[in-house]
């Protein structure tokens, strides 16, 4: 096993965590920014998808499932790769680890700073959408804006059919690019935050389908660099390749394509499966 921090033998890592494999995104953000980090996976399968659960049912769902995935990794960091995820349950997650923990947080203030036209088109799932957390993130950061609630909860499903290897046509994006560009300011919007991990699994082909250019952005940049703070703050020096993935997950559910969409990350995917069961 490769050295890494000098306060420890193991190979320092981080664990992604995520209902499904939209955090397959952050990833691969985290693993171009930095090559030498572990990645390790938890996957809350048992309880897919989050978008659709009420948040007196995910926060507690959230805080267990993360806290034991954390236990069995021993990871160094927390990253909450999933906007559900985050705008619920980064503060008791904060309080019950002792690890830091990084969330998601969609693309709203970037989005407001580059936009020319002042209209900005928010692609989310209907709970990210219509959340208080989202709600004050725009009169922050984009106060002044045309903002665009897009609820795209279809494009969880898509990209996910993406990662077993389906077609995804310009038909099957119609709906969304339609609640884009047919809403009240569609016609000059110019940037779209794609406000759930799994979405920029899609962006080459929402940009393909959409009628004229926009900026598409996500947190995976963000969330990488933050994870770099981390790293420096805790004193992990890193070694120049990762060690071997874990991929944590909560059911027996879809394994065989959770393995399968992961399998980028690790050689031996396949013998790092250890499933947590609560």
């Amino acid at each position: 096993m490769p050295s890494g921090s000098r306060h420890s033998n193991k190979a320092p890592s981080v664990l992604i965590f995520d209902s499904g494999v939209g955090a397959i995104s952050i990833a691969r953000e985290i693993r171009r920014q930095i090559p030498g980090l572990t990645l390790h996976f938890g996957i809350d399968n048992g309880f897919y998808p989050y978008g659709t659960k009420s948040e007196e049912m995910l926060r507690p769902r959230i805080v267990e499932v993360a806290s034991t995935m954390m236990a069995t990794c021993e990871a160094d960091i927390l990253v909450v790769g999933c906007n559900t995820a985050s705008t619920l349950a980064l503060p008791p997650l904060r309080e019950v680890l002792k690890q830091p923990v990084v969330g998601v947080v969609p693309a709203i203030k970037p989005a407001a700073a580059g936009s020319r036209s002042g209209t900005i088109a928010l692609i989310a799932t209907e709970g990210t959408v219509n959340r208080h957390y989202t709600r004050e993130l725009i009169d922050q950061f984009a106060n002044g804006h045309q903002v665009i609630n897009v609820p795209a909860p279809e494009l969880v499903a898509l990209a996910e059919a993406k990662l077993r290897g389906e077609h995804i046509s310009a038909a099957d994006l119609a709906p969304v690019i339609e609640r884009i560009f047919d809403a009240p300011g569609g016609d000059i919007v110019d940037t779209a935050v794609l406000a759930c991990t799994h979405f920029p699994l899609l962006r080459e082909e929402l940009a393909a389908a959409s009628p004229r250019a926009l900026t598409w952005l996500d947190s995976g940049d963000a969330i990488a660099r933050r994870v770099r703070w981390w790293l420096d703050e805790l004193d992990i020096t890193l070694p120049n390749t990762p060690d071997s993935s874990q991929l944590l997950t909560s059911s027996d559910d879809h394994r065989e394509t959770i393995l399968r969409a992961f399998s980028e990350f690790t050689p031996d995917y396949r013998s790092a499966v250890i499933p947590v069961r609560l």
